[in-house]
């Protein structure tokens, strides 16, 4: 297409030579006016330069799984009840809806990780195509945000082991699993891979038995059949609290599909993207409905909602109930197995992700440099370590000031949505410099799903911002994304830059 820019650089001797170079663009003004271009975009060779030397070792049957177990955490397993409080049966409602936003994002951002496999993934696409402000943003959100979520996995992963170590102190399960994940993060990605492969097999096929016997127990195979009376025929049918009901449920749902953009995170460390990123796209719309919408019909037909309605303990979990029901003996063990794993599932692949923002920050000069250095296996191992440290802070907070820890748990569901919608801006000005015909990996009905879960979104965060109970998102999140602005203009004119 067009010749790489030549520049005068000095040499070893003093004197200085013509050198081909493809970061700096010759007539700055042009690529302001016309943006980045496919293919040939100064600015993404750049980017993608400055995030190299990370080893591309994870396989495509890891990629894969890693997705799977960024869509199931522990509020699958757990939380079940709290949504159920909400919508009564329609809580199928509710989670179609938020699948709905879910698989809209990820289509729309693997469209841009096919292109531009980074580390940094939906920040630099943001910095790409958006402007510098909204990459630091993004990322320092996600980050912060995946920091308080890992914390909450990891006294979570602590009481469970309870349940086996009665006298065990919480704290002490919690650090030792928190150890855990950051040295498997600290190695190789191959192994981290290769761990999470596994902790993600154990929850989808806990997942699969569960939904086979729960419909066995329904349809009569092997016993009395139960039907699906309980869906319509309770006080109230099928929606007994209404719209409302339905509408509140979709943020619990949203907040369980929190995760699933790790398949645009992995695509920096794939050898082949452009096969991997597919081959994990196209089991997330099969993923989402089996694993959240089918087990929730399970759970809502076999038993009243009423009756688990605010369930949280392990010993009252859905899942336990319906284990039970079905004969299977000592239910509640092999759950709460399911459940460790599940929660260790998550702080990896949480420890994962926020590593692989501080470096992109780093190797953005958006954060110290230390933070993108790499080790000979790869690893940015600072940018772990400080993750994990910053990780058992909150989780400390979470023991010592349970309040202060509420608050920051309202950062965390602000910035999830904020970077989301993001990643539905950032596609739109992609779309405009990329010719669909083009794309290895494209969105069907563009624009009309992305502006519709975008509007989607919006719609939550005003709902959150009127609600009692979710309003503390709000009370947080703005004052995060104002201190966020002004660390970012404070480090513009720091850095002295234009």
């Amino acid at each position: 297409m067009f010749d790489r820019p030549r520049i005068l650089q000095s040499t070893d001797r003093g004197g200085f030579e013509l050198r081909h170079c493809s970061s700096i663009d010759v007539n700055p003004r042009r690529r302001r006016r016309e943006g980045p271009r496919h293919g040939g975009s100064v600015a993404d060779a750049s980017i993608s330069e400055r995030e190299a030397g990370l080893h591309r070792r994870l396989t495509q049957g890891q990629a894969v799984m890693i997705s799977l177990g960024g869509a199931i955490g522990t509020s699958l397993f757990l939380s079940s009840g709290i949504a159920l409080g909400y919508a009564g049966p329609a809580v199928l409602v509710s989670y179609a809806i938020a699948g709905f936003i879910a698989v809209a994002m990820v289509f729309s951002l693997s469209e841009m990780a096919v292109v531009h496999p980074t580390a940094g993934s939906f920040g630099t696409y943001a910095e790409l195509y958006l402007n510098p402000w909204a990459g630091f943003v993004i990322r320092y959100t996600y980050w912060f945000a995946q920091v308080i979520a890992t914390g909450f996995e990891a006294v979570a992963a602590g009481i469970y082991m309870t349940y086996w170590f009665p006298d065990a102190p919480v704290w002490l399960w919690s650090l030792g699993f928190a150890a855990v994940v950051v040295t498997v993060n600290a190695q190789a990605v191959n192994h981290f891979g290769r761990t999470e492969y596994w902790l993600a097999v154990i929850k989808v096929s806990a997942i699969v038995l569960f939904v086979v016997l729960g419909l066995a127990h329904i349809l009569g195979l092997g016993s009395k059949a139960t039907g699906v009376s309980n869906l319509y025929a309770l006080p109230g049918g099928f929606a007994p609290h209404g719209l409302h009901g339905i509408w509140m449920g979709v943020i619990l749902g949203l907040l369980s599909f929190v995760g699933v953009e790790v398949v645009a995170v992995t695509s920096g460390e794939s050898p082949n993207p452009e096969k991997t990123i597919p081959a994990a796209l196209r089991s997330m719309a099969v993923r989402l409905f089996l694993f959240y919408v089918l087990a929730l019909f399970v759970i809502a037909a076999i038993f009243p909602w009423t009756q688990l309605a605010g369930s949280v303990a392990i010993t009252q979990s859905p899942f336990v109930k319906v284990l039970s029901l079905t004969g299977v003996p000592r239910a509640a063990g092999i759950m709460n197995f399911v459940i460790v794993s599940a929660a260790l599932s998550g702080m990896n692949t949480n420890v994962y992700l926020c590593s692989r923002m501080l470096f992109s920050l780093s190797r953005g000069r958006y954060a110290p440099t230390i933070f993108g250095r790499l080790s000979r296996a790869g690893a940015p191992v600072i940018a772990v370590i400080f993750s994990g440290v910053c990780i058992l802070a909150a989780t400390l907070l979470a023991r010592f000031t349970p309040k202060a820890y509420a608050y920051l748990q309202g950062v965390a569901l602000f910035g999830a949505i904020v970077v989301w919608a993001l990643i539905f801006v950032s596609h739109f000005r992609f779309r405009r410099t990329h010719a669909a015909s083009a794309l290895k990996v494209r969105m069907p009905l563009f624009p009309a799903l992305q502006i519709a879960a975008l509007a989607l979104l919006a719609a939550l965060l005003v709902t959150m911002g009127l609600d009692p109970d979710w309003n503390v998102s709000w009370i947080v999140g703005i004052p995060w994304l104002c201190a966020l602005t002004i660390g970012y203009f404070v480090w513009k004119w720091a850095r002295g830059r234009p």
